[in-house]
């Protein structure tokens, strides 16, 4: 059966694969997008790309009224913790306000449209847990403490207590959809993506490799698993329910450099740049899926180091290679 999906944010990583999935299965997409953070190339051709800033509450509601969509996928956000740090303002706005504009945008269209229901998956997300994400602690289930340790954090803890109490005052099947680490082909400005732009340059002009933190742990999940898990949640998650979607195993970052070299066939040599060390980091980021298993049968499929050599070539393709 074919449903039709609204996406905001289809021009970041999750959303541009989220929607080309959904389409291959015949639903009817909706695709929004503000300050692409993929190269919008990769998916101009594929959808009628509608611009939507989602800080406007006029917009969106004007939008949802008009096409009236049976899910709503959620994605569209300031979604770097290190660009949190220098504009708290602009995150909390994009995170918070957008959040909240989706919401009262489909309470609005039931004053006229009472039986409208749709499901509204959120993508909230495992900077939360912060300061509970522990190597005593891990894998964090969803009753953990949410402690954020950043101003992405507290905005992404916001968008998940409002979808919950939109769901418990208002009745709207709003899902909490935890994410970790995820990454993929098209991902930007993440540790994976990072080295493999490094390597690409490295590997072309000789030079040393900058690295960060290699200390830190994390269970980094292929794109393609989070796409089945969001609309697995959409199906089957629980409406007001929080669901970690997370790698079944965590990795130090300095295996993922050593993946890269077994995918690359060669090592680079490297130095830590102390310009990519952050103020604070979680030693390690990862979650129970029990919930999302039990509720909706998925699991991850993709290993590690099959998502390292999507990511590389792609980034080879991106730099003309």
């Amino acid at each position: 059966m074919t449903s039709k999906a609204l996406i905001t944010g289809t021009a970041g990583l999750i959303g541009s694969y989220l929607a080309e999935a959904l389409a291959e299965r015949g639903d009817e997409i909706i695709a929004t997008y503000w300050k692409p953070t993929i190269p919008l190339q990769d998916i101009a051709e594929q959808f009628d790309l509608i611009e939507l800033d989602v800080r406007d509450y006029p917009d969106v509601h004007a939008l949802i009224a008009r096409t009236r969509p049976d899910a709503i996928y959620h994605l569209a956000a300031q979604s770097l913790p290190t660009v949190s740090w220098k504009d708290p303002w602009e995150t909390m706005t994009s995170n918070v306000i957008g959040t909240i504009n989706v919401f009262e945008s489909v309470k609005k269209v039931r004053t006229a449209e009472p039986g409208y229901d749709p499901c509204v998956i959120v993508a909230c997300s495992s900077a939360e847990y912060g300061a509970s994400l522990t190597p005593e602690r891990v894998p964090v289930d969803e009753e953990a403490p949410l402690l954020p340790l950043h101003p992405y954090g507290v905005s992404k803890m916001a968008q998940d207590l409002l979808t919950y109490q939109y769901y418990v005052n208002d009745g709207i099947r709003g899902v909490r959809a935890r994410i970790f680490n995820c990454t993929g082909g098209r991902k930007q400005n993440d540790v994976v993506s990072d080295f493999a732009k490094r390597l690409v340059e490295a590997t072309r002009q000789g030079t040393i490799m900058a690295v960060g933190n290699l200390e830190t742990r994390r269970a980094i999940i292929d794109v393609r698993d989070m796409v089945a898990a969001l609309v697995a949640l959409a199906q089957r998650g629980r409406a007001g329910e929080a669901y970690n979607i997370c790698a079944e195993r965590v990795a130090r970052i300095r295996e993922i450099l050593d993946l890269y070299f077994e995918v690359i066939g060669r090592k680079v040599p490297f130095e830590v740049d102390p310009k990519l060390l952050r103020p604070s980091d979680e030693p390690i980021i990862f979650g129970s899926t029990a919930k999302l298993r039990a509720d909706t049968g998925w699991a991850p499929r993709i290993e590690l180091i099959d998502t390292l050599r999507a990511v590389w070539e792609y980034e080879l393709r991106r730099q003309g290679g």
